[in-house]
């Protein structure tokens, strides 16, 4: 498959089916978002593993954005460990953790997988459940999982503004 057809066809899987997710292919996940860049390089970003069924139980009581997943990956970043731009003063770090969470995507559904970037929870609540440790910041939740059999895109899916409207040429 193109990688241009490999973004067509990621969507934000909300109906998981009950299949575990293998331990290689979780790893190969993770792995695939730890190649990912990031400003100077300095890889600011954690990722909890969240897949006890205490846990999730716990994270669902907390979000419904967990949905049914089996695993659910969240995505933090270090905020004190990212790059600062010296003109504008803005951390990179919640944009190098968006970079990371892009190529988990990609990869999850390289290998048959779903996923949805859930970023509606409450941060201070899901530090205090999973007791994060000092600094952690957490930014997106990653429901994952293989989909139900009658999984499918959103309506709004398809929906894309085009080119006209997002570039613009000089």
């Amino acid at each position: 498959m193109s990688f241009y057809q490999l973004t067509k066809d990621r969507y934000s899987l909300r109906k998981f089916s009950d299949k575990p997710v293998e331990e290689t292919v979780l790893n190969q996940i993770l792995e695939t978002g730890r190649t990912a860049p990031s400003a100077k390089n300095l890889q600011p970003h954690r990722i909890v593993v969240i897949q006890s069924p205490e846990a999730l139980t716990a994270l669902r009581g907390l979000t419904r954005n967990a949905f049914n997943a089996p695993v659910v990956l969240l995505l933090c970043g270090v905020p004190a460990e990212g790059w600062v731009n010296p003109f504008n003063q803005r951390n990179s770090t919640e944009m190098d953790v968006s970079i990371v969470t892009t190529q988990i995507m990609l990869q999850a559904t390289e290998l048959g997988l779903g996923t949805t970037w859930a970023c509606w929870f409450d941060t201070e609540a899901v530090k205090s459940l999973l007791d994060l440790p000092a600094g952690w910041e957490p930014y997106v939740l990653l429901p994952l999982g293989y989909p139900a059999e009658d999984a499918k895109p959103s309506g709004q899916h398809e929906l894309r503004k085009p080119l006209s409207e997002t570039v613009i040429h000089k």
